[in-house]
C-alpha cells in the first residue's frame, strides 16, 4: 500500500460539492460553490471536512470514495441510495442517487 494514500485509520480532511443527479447542488464545503449554487450561509464555516476513515462518520459511498486517494487528488462518484442514506427510511435523502466530486486537502496518520 503506498503510506501517501488514505487508508482505514487515517484522518482525511476533504473539500466536496455534492449534487443531485441532474446538477442541483445540495451540500458543499466550498464558499465559491454554495455562492454559485445560491446555498450560502453566513452563519457556516466553509472548510474541508474532516474524515476518520472507518469511524463511520459519514455515509459509506462518501467514506469508500475517499480510500486509497491522495493529497490535491480530485475524484467524481455516483453514489446509489444504498450507499448513501439508503433506499427506504425517515432521512429526507433516503431513496436519491448522490453524486460528489471530492477533493482530498490533507490527510494524518494516527
Amino acid at each position: 500500500m503506498n503510506e501517501s494514500s488514505a487508508q482505514k485509520g487515517d484522518t482525511v480532511s476533504v473539500h466536496y460539492v455534492g449534487r443531485f443527479p441532474g446538477g442541483k447542488v445540495f451540500d458543499t464545503s466550498m464558499r465559491s460553490e454554495a455562492d454559485k449554487a445560491g446555498l450560502f450561509n453566513p452563519a457556516r464555516d466553509y472548510k474541508p471536512l474532516q474524515v476518520t476513515l472507518g469511524a463511520r462518520q459519514v455515509i459509506s459511498g462518501f467514506e469508500e470514495a475517499l480510500m486509497g486517494m491522495k493529497v490535491n487528488e480530485t475524484k467524481e462518484v455516483t453514489l446509489p441510495p444504498e450507499k448513501a442514506y439508503g433506499r427506504t427510511g425517515k432521512h429526507p435523502m433516503a431513496g436519491k442517487t448522490l453524486q460528489f466530486k471530492l477533493l482530498v486537502t490533507n490527510i494524518k496518520k494516527p
